[in-house]
């Protein structure tokens, strides 16, 4: 496959260790920081074929951008580039994490750091802001769109589990009231991998090695430390989420906490929440908070490990098991959607989908930016670092145009500064 402005792998290869640094922001953030840097300024991916990924990964189950980022890698260079995109954008928070679980059990908290992360919250209010201005100014361009985009934004207003509904509902009405007279087949461009043949046997021999990798180390524990041991039940609880859970993070989350907490014990409510702190505060995906949750079961009840290669372990496989599949369901699905994409019905209802997720975006940006500036409860008194802050990076964005990572580090120190002082 081709594309206009293609990369070398070794330049791809910087840009995924550098984005697995600076993916702040949960899901949202870390789309937003894609689509800016991917399309908008390096020119690698073409803006349709972005919302193209975007939406087929919208669909499956689990982190929509991990999954994301594995398809744009094998966009740009095959199973090579998708593999190494995927595994890139989550170690970095994998090692963070895991440090900040153990310094979670040994200390309680981290002030430096949690100073540093306070000055990034206007930093992705203004990325995210900022993204969805320049989605929505080329997405929402007709009556239906934009009322799929405020229907959103209003129904997850007051429901945060309806997204996979959101998703399906609008891709329903994108296909049912697509423009009459439209051609049922959208001609390939020449750069469009959909016009290559399709081989079955490549991507049955993905999909067996995928799964192998996905079962191997879970069956190895399960097999060593015995099937009832809190590892083991933690990889195949996890194998279940990673399949049954669509919408995200967000969608996740109630999944998770309720057995977690409430029928296995391996951590308390408080836990549980201090540990989606911590993910909100580290790069990469927002669902590897539950890493966090796999560290402190083990941790808990480590069995005849020491407590800290328990937890180590449990978080280790909780992380393989959950990004597992994301290769599996990407590798062998992406083929198709760049077929399935031609399909003009298709075409409008991903479309649609886009326009849906415009909403999502700009409902998350307005209750994030509403709970960081008023986080005391009381509107007479805002919090006027995170107000200044984020209106200075939002401008910076729009009229300068301000590298992703400076802006970031930016805000990152005068957090820090701000908290100091």
């Amino acid at each position: 496959m081709s594309l206009p402005n293609q990369p070398s792998f070794r330049e791809a290869l910087r840009f995924w260790s550098r984005l697995g640094w600076i993916s702040f922001g949960g899901p949202t953030g870390q789309i937003a920081i894609m689509h800016r840097e991917l399309v908008e300024r390096k020119k690698w991916v073409e803006e349709k074929r972005f919302l193209e990924a975007l939406n087929y990964c919208l669909l499956l189950p689990g982190p929509e951008a991990q999954q994301l980022t594995i398809y744009l890698g094998w966009l740009m260079h095959g199973v090579g580039g998708g593999v190494c995109a995927g595994l890139l954008f989550i170690l970095p928070a994998t090692f963070i994490l895991w440090a900040l679980s153990l310094v979670y059990v040994w200390y309680g908290s981290v002030p430096m750091v949690a100073a540093a992360f306070y000055g990034l919250v206007p930093a992705i209010i203004a990325i995210v802001c900022n993204a969805m201005l320049k989605l929505g100014r080329k997405i929402l361009h007709d009556s239906l769109r934009w009322g799929i985009a405020l229907g959103a934004a209003l129904l997850i207003s007051f429901d945060r589990d309806a997204y996979p509904l959101v998703v399906v509902g609008a891709g329903f009405l994108g296909w049912m009231f697509r423009p009459r007279g439209q051609s049922e087949v959208v001609p390939a461009t020449e750069s469009a991998a959909g016009s290559e043949p399709i081989r079955l046997g490549p991507l049955v021999r993905i999909a067996a090695v995928c799964v192998g990798l996905w079962f191997a180390p879970l069956v190895a524990l399960g097999s060593w430390l015995g099937w009832q041991s809190t590892i083991a039940q933690e990889g195949i609880f996890f194998s279940k989420a990673a399949v049954v859970t669509f919408g995200g993070a967000y969608a996740v989350l109630p999944y998770v906490a309720q057995h977690a907490v409430e029928h296995y014990g391996w951590l308390t409510p408080d836990q549980m929440m201090h540990g989606f702190g911590l993910a909100e505060t580290t790069p990469g995906p927002l669902i590897m908070v539950l890493q966090f949750v796999g560290f402190l079961g083990a941790w808990h009840q480590p069995g005849g490990l020491s407590p800290l290669a328990a937890a180590t372990l449990g978080a280790l496989l909780t992380t393989w098991v959950t990004f597992a599949p994301c290769f599996l369901f990407v590798l062998t699905g992406a083929p198709f959607v760049e077929r399935l994409t031609r399909v003009a019905a298709l075409e409008s209802a991903l479309s649609a989908i886009s326009a849906a997720v415009v909403g999502v975006m700009g409902n998350f940006a307005l209750w994030f930016a509403w709970h960081a500036v008023f986080a005391s409860g009381q509107l007479a008194q805002p919090d006027l670092f995170v107000l200044a802050t984020g209106t200075g990076a939002f401008l910076a964005l729009l009229f300068w145009e301000v590298e992703t990572m400076a802006l970031i580090a930016v805000c990152a120190a005068l957090g820090v500064g701000w908290v100091l002082l």
